[in-house]
């Protein structure tokens, strides 16, 4: 089976990185930043699409704090972030199994990349799939697409699995089955109503999960 990987919530936990880059953009253009518990909720969506609002739809401002961002991340925000618990365990046993992986992510890939090549079980994933780093847009949906076509799978024969609506938006556009994981940043709510196959609350769940969609 294909399996197809949201990054930030799902492989790791990147909370301190992206909500310290986010404050460090706002601070920068003397912007109040909203409460952490708001901030949880930046992580999966495109950033223009979270800054939008906060900076009154002004596109010079979005564009400047999408750049102060990434001056942080950079150099900081792409090493702040942990492994969840038992994902090196899960990643070891899928190969075991003889599934194919690879992560798509609403990080653009030239950011995604240095913290995927140092993750332990990095070359795991055969493919990246990351947006342009000037789209406003998740691109979930073209980009599971594409890995479809590269990998020459059937949509019966793929998974995405992610914490956030824009991974199971993503997958219904598809026609792929979804697993949604409940210890990332999304809510059980969120993900049920985008149209989640499954939802999971462990890697062993979903190890399991996947197991039951492969045999089917």
């Amino acid at each position: 089976m294909l399996c197809l990987f949201d990054l930030d919530g799902t492989l790791i936990d990147s909370e301190h990185g992206i909500t310290a880059c986010v404050k460090h953009a706002l601070a920068r253009l003397d912007v109040t930043a909203p409460p952490h518990e708001e901030l949880r909720r930046w992580i999966g969506p495109p950033l223009r699409h979270s800054f939008a609002p906060l900076l009154d739809h002004d596109a010079g401002r979005i564009e400047a704090a999408v750049e102060y961002y990434h001056e942080r991340f950079n150099t900081l925000g792409w090493r702040e972030h942990e492994i969840y618990p038992g994902i090196e365990a899960l990643v070891e046993q899928l190969l075991a199994a003889g599934h194919r992986l690879a992560v798509v992510t609403s990080k653009p890939h030239r950011h995604a990349a240095p913290i995927i090549a140092h993750l332990p079980f990095g070359e795991a994933f055969l493919r990246l799939y990351g947006p342009h780093p000037d789209s406003p847009h998740s691109e979930k949906a073209t980009m599971i697409a594409e890995a479809l076509a590269d990998f020459d799978s059937d949509p019966a024969d793929a998974v995405m699995i992610g914490d956030r609506h824009f991974d199971i938006d993503g997958a219904v556009g598809n026609g792929i089955r979804s697993i949604g994981v409940l210890w990332g940043f999304g809510m059980r709510h969120e993900l049920l109503a985008a149209g989640a196959t499954a939802l999971v609350d462990s890697p062993e769940a979903l190890l399991a999960s996947i197991e039951g969609f492969s045999r089917n």
